[in-house]
């Protein structure tokens, strides 16, 4: 299956239960595009959390982390509708000791106009948010 909004590849993964909340939907997984980082709900994710590094250096490789950057880059798309799970993972993300406004300037390097959603523009949006 391919990226209904540019037609890349997705790479999927299992979402552990206690990230469920933070996925629209109810399935187990999530797959994120490789060409413009768009999240969409997974309903046959493979058993284990593949190395997510592969869609940028930028994302951590700490397990903890990884997944709930990718689900925070997939919810920028509307701030609004998603601020308390937005500001809930951004939280876990910084737990985990890996600045997440540093991952999306890099993102953004990386990604640039192909990203789903403007990441320098959201950025500055979660600065303020903070």
């Amino acid at each position: 299956m391919s990226c209904p909004d540019c037609g890349g590849d997705f790479v999927s993964f299992p979402v552990p239960s206690d990230l469920q909340q933070f996925l629209p939907g109810d399935a187990p997984g999530a797959s994120v595009c490789r060409s413009c980082l768009a999240l969409h709900p997974e309903t046959d994710p493979p058993a284990a959390v593949p190395d997510l590094t592969e869609l940028d250096d930028a994302v951590p490789d700490a397990d903890g982390a990884a997944v709930p950057l990718v689900l925070l880059v997939g919810l920028l798309d509307s701030l609004a509708m998603h601020r308390e799970e937005i500001t809930a993972l951004l939280e876990r993300i910084e737990r985990e000791g890996v600045d997440p406004l540093l991952v999306l300037d890099r993102l953004d390097a990386s990604y640039g106009e192909a990203a789903h959603v403007d990441l320098s523009r959201r950025r500055q949006q979660l600065e303020q948010l903070l």
